[in-house]
């Protein structure tokens, strides 16, 4: 953690210090309220995914706006939701040790927990360690609907765990978890539509084989910022999980929009400072791997498109200056991330901007938390 503070309430934007993660407030709040305008009448409900933020504002933000609640990945991220009074938290990982399982079940006495299976051993481990702690666990089997990670296969597969689930007392079984992580990334409409399709089927199958033993499929949870509009319109889902929309990085504004689809704008930066220009043909800034995750590529230097950032160190970023205006020593920019959720988790505070002043300044409470 930083000896001091990157910026204080009512700053000037130049006043920031770098590099820093900065929230344009205006671009967040019509991002927010896009996505509530596209779930309006579509009996679809949102649990966004806190996983893109890890900060219980931005949380807090979003269910008042009418998320049912929030997506986490690993149980110390949701315990950090817990306990800024977050109630509705779906883990959409599955949890394997028994460290993790008793504070699984230690969230559970004080919030709904939901986990994902894709084996029976998951089952058996969560069911002992809810009858122990006294407690109930939603229980989601998950799907592989063709990103090739975790799940099990469409149908019978789902059915078996899905009556393994029923079997338990301390266990309730509440759906589905169908989400197509690499069809978020795929550049063009077509594929993504396609790829969703697939998905989407994978679920009515997979609900079907459950229902006709007798159990009922209350919920079908998945989609993310790149397909939700196809997720929406299925009739098979009725939940989304979108968590990147309302910062909109580098790699998803690299989508081709379909017609009808939603354009979020960019609203989570790196703010820079170039502190080297020796050379005419490049500039280097103070953001480099620390600063911001090229996992999906580059960052995009904020609405300068005669700089190219080309190349990252720990500490430095080089840009490209050929063709480029004047880029002096000392000059600040922006950079749009390539990839949000492990950006935001390289720092313990959001500096929140509106017009050129700093309104807020919001911990990343659960930062780190990869337990």
């Amino acid at each position: 953690m930083s000896p001091w503070k990157a910026a204080q309430l009512g700053d000037h934007i130049s006043q920031i210090d770098t590099p820093s993660l900065v929230l344009d407030l205006d671009a967040f709040e019509r991002n927010l309220a896009r996505m509530r305008l596209a779930l309006q009448g579509s009996h679809v409900r949102l649990r966004a995914h806190a996983k893109s933020h890890k900060c219980p504002h931005i949380a807090r933000r979003q269910i008042e706006l009418g998320a049912i609640g929030i997506c986490c990945q690993k149980v110390s991220e949701a315990a950090v939701f817990v306990q800024a009074g977050i109630q509705d938290i779906l883990i959409t990982n599955e949890v394997i040790g028994s460290t993790k399982l008793r504070h699984l079940a230690q969230l559970a006495r004080r919030a709904r927990i939901g986990v994902l299976v894709d084996h029976a051993q998951q089952i058996e481990a969560l069911s002992a360690v809810a009858m122990a702690h006294s407690v109930s666990l939603d229980v989601y089997v998950e799907i592989n609907v063709g990103a090739n990670r975790c799940g099990v296969a469409p149908g019978e597969a789902a059915a078996l765990l899905a009556r393994q689930v029923v079997a338990n007392s301390s266990l309730r079984f509440a759906g589905l978890q169908c989400y197509h992580g690499s069809a978020q990334h795929q550049r063009l409409p077509q594929d993504r539509a396609a790829a969703i399709a697939s998905a989407v089927e994978a679920a009515r199958i997979s609900r079907q084989a459950i229902e006709s033993c007798g159990i009922n499929v209350e919920r079908i949870t998945g989609g993310g910022t790149g397909t939700f509009l196809h997720e929406r319109d299925s009739g098979v889902f009725n939940e989304i999980q979108a968590g990147s929309y309302i910062f909109m990085d580098r790699d998803y504004s690299d989508n081709q929009l379909a017609i009808g689809d939603i354009a979020f704008e960019h609203a989570l930066f790196v703010r820079t400072t170039v502190m080297s220009r020796n050379a005419s043909n490049y500039a280097v800034i103070d953001a480099g791997l620390k600063a911001s995750s090229v996992d999906s590529g580059m960052p995009k230097v904020w609405q300068r498109t005669d700089l190219s950032y080309i190349k990252a160190a720990d500490e430095h970023g080089v840009l490209s200056t050929i063709n480029a205006a004047s880029v002096n020593l000392g000059d600040q920019l922006m950079l749009v991330p390539g990839h949000c959720d492990p950006t935001v988790n390289l720092y313990d505070e959001m500096i929140c901007i509106r017009g050129d002043r700093v309104e807020a300044v919001w911990p990343i409470a659960a930062r780190g938390a990869v337990l």
